[in-house]
């Protein structure tokens, strides 16, 4: 895993720096693709859920995580329904 490397992002006009590993960076620009999102709106959501007793870039690596979890399930549970079905 690479080391943590700072990127700008505007939340709500307002311009801050977060760290992330290049590879979250890269699963986050992903999932606003995906979700047909600007990055700034996707973090400044999580920004907004976050509460303060965590971070920004912690949150938005669990983000990141819990998206992945899910699609990981989703996949688990598909193949599993349709080894039921005999597909």
């Amino acid at each position: 895993m690479s080391r943590p490397r700072k990127h700008s992002l505007t939340l709500r006009g307002h311009r801050t720096s977060v760290s992330l590993e290049d590879e979250f960076w890269a699963a986050f620009r992903a999932i606003a693709r995906e979700d047909g999102r600007a990055i700034n709106d996707l973090a400044a959501e999580i920004d907004a859920a976050r509460g303060i007793d965590m971070g920004l870039a912690s949150a938005i690596r669990l983000f990141v995580l819990r998206r992945l979890q899910a699609a990981v399930e989703a996949s688990v549970r598909d193949a599993g329904s349709d080894a039921a079905s005999g597909s």
